[in-house]
């Protein structure tokens, strides 16, 4: 909901958003300037000692104001022709003309009216408008992204235009907070919807009607310090009944020329000191570095406007565009789709049609659009979901559950869900699994029984559809023909051979880092941006199936480096394997952010054996912060496949690797890495108790052994793994 605001009032709003922004920004310089280049009045200084010297200098002067930034100029008729000069207050001589600047005046009208009056000024608070709900709806969901207010500041990941957008907004919310909230108080002001006009005295009804006192015998004025005046209005000349009229920031009077005496006095109301708190406020006027400030922030609004712009283009494009979408209201199907990469998009896009040419109406929507008063002519939703990381929910499906949770009664069209995912991971349709169990503890009426697509075959979908089929009546045949990610050719430049010796043929390859284009640097697409423990796919000469390997480099590394294992009859292993350098391999970058390294100081615990070392390896390549890093590393035979061990030395040499464990499964005395772990329980202990994040990667049983001998060194602490995963302080890689 919140996403769907931000998003749908930011796109249309953002040409009139940023006029407004920016020439605001422009005018934040002005009251600087002016405050740098006007003489300043004395502290000591009152508007006695000051009208006297201009009086003196000007004795015509009419009019004499103090801007908010210190600035005194003085008004008076010269020949018929009306004069201004900007005053030095310590002489009451001219310094330089008094004209405006013909840019900040039109840059004021831009701002505030578009050159079009009341409509214009309608518009602009249209804009200011949008601005405090977009500031808001992007705070909530800076929040979000960080894992509370409390994170604010944790550091980001992702493509460099989704961190720019946010790192921005982090730095300027407050700033437009302020600017959008004052620029609409002033609008109200302006129309007169606030009660915030200055109180102005009732005309003096008796007078002295005589002439010439002097400026500085008037108490009123000696009272009043120049750095209170705004304006003062001298009589007539030669009419011996107008007054002087005094306007402060404490209130407006008027004064006997005669006699000096006051006459009447209205102080500021409440109102009206709130009024002229928020015209500072925005305006920068009396408060210069504040309205640089806001002028700065002002200037984060074009770069969010096209960063937001260029998140928005990203995202349509990870999905295929559904083609006879009906209206959300007038569909009898309602397919929504739950996707991290997008592929699972591509499934959706293959039932949609089907359903269509069925003859159905059809609409396919993302679940986190999910409204059942949205779709009020639904007979059957069907639910496409993938899995996140450990279980969580795919992007385009956040809030689902909680939608679901939150319903009052279930909806009376009928529900199937279909998971996707790998086998090979614990958390199998784990995403999937909780929305078919939620829905069912709703009562929401089956269609069919959860099922569930493995590393998305289109065989388990097609017979999924023929169930499906079968349930609705239908002949439904579903021929999904997957779309994979756009690959790039990847040039093998080097290889290191091992475990041989021990009939597990492994090498570390390492590929030049593929040219990249302007957009994929700044959306951080495809190659532009990936960290070590990001999958690499490799999609193998004859299959349509692509298979990962986790990444050992980052892309500040300059290179793209897997670690991979030979198996008897693999098509990818062994296609890889046989890669000597200058070959090529076509490959795509997977996101895997629950297996990233924090940003953050915590001490590491890495564990892994056999190829798990690759992302591991990565973790400690990246480590410039030198934080303390603990590897437990297993292999067969250090003379056989003992991997990176040079880099290890080195990295240890230089600080970036604090210790290293290494178990050796074969020989007189085999070892496994659990046994490591429990010979050094005391170093692991300290390390968790000071925060420790333990990442583990390898094989399925060597996670499980692990698993073990953690529960046993955990326990004395209260802790176990599953506490720690909960804490997000625990996480696998395994296969």
């Amino acid at each position: 909901m919140i996403r769907a605001l931000h998003r749908w009032l930011g796109l249309p709003a953002l040409v009139l958003v940023t006029l407004l922004a920016v020439s605001g920004a422009a005018l934040s310089v002005f009251p600087a300037a002016e405050r740098i280049s006007a003489p300043q009045a004395e502290q000591a200084m009152s508007v006695a000692d000051l009208a006297a010297r201009i009086k003196s200098a000007f004795p015509g002067v009419e009019q004499i104001r103090r801007s908010p930034s210190g600035r005194i100029t003085a008004f008076w008729f010269e020949g018929g022709t009306p004069a201004s000069a900007v005053i030095d207050p310590a002489t009451g001589a001219a310094t330089a003309s008094a004209d405006p600047n013909p840019v900040q005046r039109w840059l004021t009208n831009l701002h505030r009216s578009l050159f079009l009056d009341d409509a214009g000024r309608i518009a602009m608070a249209t804009g200011a408008a949008a601005m405090l709900v977009l500031a808001i709806s992007g705070s909530m969901l800076v929040a979000r992204r960080a894992g509370g207010w409390r994170r604010w500041f944790a550091p980001l990941r992702g493509p460099l235009a989704g961190r720019v957008h946010v790192e921005l907004a982090r730095g300027a919310v407050l700033g437009l907070l302020l600017s959008s909230a004052t620029a609409l108080w002033m609008t109200a002001s302006t129309f007169g919807f606030l009660p915030d006009k200055a109180p102005v005295p009732s005309p003096p009804s008796a007078m002295s009607e005589t002439m010439g006192a002097t400026l500085t015998s008037m108490p009123l004025f000696a009272a009043t310090p120049v750095s209170s005046l705004r304006e003062l209005n001298f009589p007539y000349a030669g009419d011996a009944t107008d007054v002087f009229t005094l306007k402060t920031d404490s209130g407006t009077g008027y004064l006997d020329q005669g006699t000096g005496a006051t006459l009447g006095w209205s102080g500021s109301s409440g109102w009206t000191r709130v009024s002229d708190t928020i015209y500072m406020l925005h305006t920068g006027q009396g408060a210069a570095l504040l309205g640089l400030f806001l002028g700065l922030t002002a200037l984060t609004v074009p770069v969010m406007g096209a960063t937001g712009l260029l998140i928005w283009l990203t995202g349509l494009s990870g999905r295929p565009r559904i083609r006879d979408n009906a209206a959300p209201g007038g569909a009898e199907t309602i397919i929504l789709v739950g996707s991290e990469s997008g592929s699972t998009w591509g499934f959706a896009a293959t039932l949609h049609l089907a359903l269509t040419r069925a003859g159905q109406r059809v609409h396919t929507a993302p679940m986190s659009s999910f409204d059942p008063g949205r779709f009020s002519g639904a007979d059957r939703y069907v639910v496409l979901a993938a899995t996140y990381g450990n279980g969580d929910a795919p992007a385009s499906a956040k809030g689902f559950l909680d939608r679901v949770a939150g319903l009052s009664a279930a909806p009376a069209a009928r529900l199937a869900v279909l998971g996707f995912g790998d086998r090979s991971f614990p958390a199998f349709c784990a995403y999937a699994r909780a929305v078919a169990t939620a829905a069912e503890g709703r009562g929401w009426p089956r269609l069919l029984p959860f099922e569930t697509v493995d590393r998305q075959s289109p065989q388990e979908f097609a017979r999924w559809g023929r169930a499906l089929g079968e349930a609705l009546g239908i002949d439904l045949e579903l021929n999904h023909q997957p779309v994979l990610p756009e690959v790039k050719p990847l040039t093998l430049v080097s290889r290191r051979d091992y475990g041989h010796e021990v009939q597990a043929p492994t090498a570390i390859l390492r590929f030049a880092l593929p040219p990249l284009s302007v957009w994929q640097r700044l959306t951080g697409r495809g190659f532009g941006r990936f960290e070590p423990g990001d999958l690499l796919g490799i999609v193998p000469e004859g299959s349509p199936v692509p298979r990962f390997y986790s990444l050992a480099s980052g892309s500040q590394d300059g290179f793209v480096e897997i670690v991979v294992r030979r198996h008897p009859g693999g098509i990818c292993s062994g296609e890889l394997m046989a890669l000597e350098p200058g070959g090529t391999v076509a490959g795509f970058i997977r996101r895997n952010s629950t297996f990233h390294v924090r940003r953050d100081s915590a001490p590491l615990i890495l564990i892994g054996a056999g190829t798990g070392m690759g992302p591991l390896a990565g973790f400690i390549r990246a480590n410039n912060s030198r934080r303390p890093i603990h590897l437990f590393f297993g292999m067969r035979l250090p003379g056989s496949d003992f991997l990176y061990r040079e880099e290890l030395e080195a990295w240890a040499a230089t600080g970036r690797l604090s210790s290293l464990s290494t178990a050796v499964s074969r020989g007189a005395r085999p070892r496994y890495v659990q046994d490591a772990l429990a010979a050094e329980q005391r170093e692991v202990v300290r390390a968790i108790g000071k925060g420790a994040r333990i990442m583990v990667c390898g094989g399925r049983h060597m996670a499980a052994g692990v698993a073990e001998a953690m529960t046993r060194i955990l326990e004395p602490l209260g802790l176990s793994p599953a506490v720690l995963k909960a804490e997000g302080r625990y996480v696998e890689d395994v296969y």
